[in-house]
């Protein structure tokens, strides 16, 4: 988000007045985060497979449809309003696992590849899911923890974009990385 500090004070306060029933706002907001949504979408998207048929652009306007749709979010700012899009792009990047799973009724096509450093190096439909199933567990027993995968495997922030997204530090978001990633993989391992 190389913009995120010189923007984050507009984004406010569009975001406030959408809050506030201005709906017009909701047009003008689009291209101040438009490039943040495409490094986020494009993070995601260069992880699944060649002929995955969701793009950039439309996981980009879908997200964002979903989140500027919702009556009742009270934004708080510029980083709520990312945290809360990683959320969007997380959704539909499971259901659409969920849809593939279903219509090939299980047959192991890879769906995404996963850097080396998280959690496995391939996964199937399967496997997202079992992510997605794990995250939740997580999220049950620290909730912290679980935002920090979500922020920096699916949105992509760095741990310095997390740390101001949580209003933590950055030892805390490393150390909460550390222990939920070692977490997960005892999780995913488990359950493969």
């Amino acid at each position: 988000m190389d913009n995120f500090a010189n923007s984050e004070n507009a984004v406010t306060l569009m975001l406030n007045q959408i809050t506030e029933g201005q709906a017009d706002v909701v047009d003008q907001l689009l291209p101040v985060v438009y490039d943040d949504l495409q490094k986020m979408a494009h993070n995601q998207l260069r992880r699944e497979r060649a002929d995955h048929t969701l793009n950039t652009t439309a996981l980009v306007h879908e997200a964002y449809l979903k989140l500027v749709d919702q009556k009742n979010t009270n934004w708080k700012n510029r980083a709520h309003f990312f945290a809360i899009c990683a959320q969007a792009m997380r959704r539909i990047l499971i259901n659409y696992a969920k849809s593939r799973l279903a219509e090939k009724r299980g047959s192991g096509e890879i769906l995404a590849t996963f850097n080396e450093d998280i959690f496995i190096r391939e996964t199937r439909a399967e496997e997202m899911l079992i992510l997605d199933e794990a995250l939740d567990r997580l999220t049950q027993l620290n909730e912290r923890q679980s935002k920090v995968v979500e922020l920096r495997f699916f949105a992509g922030l760095t741990q310095e974009e997390i740390a101001e997204v949580l209003n933590v530090s950055v030892p805390t978001v490393r150390l909460d990385w550390r222990l939920a990633r070692a977490w997960l993989s005892r999780e995913i391992k488990k359950n493969l």
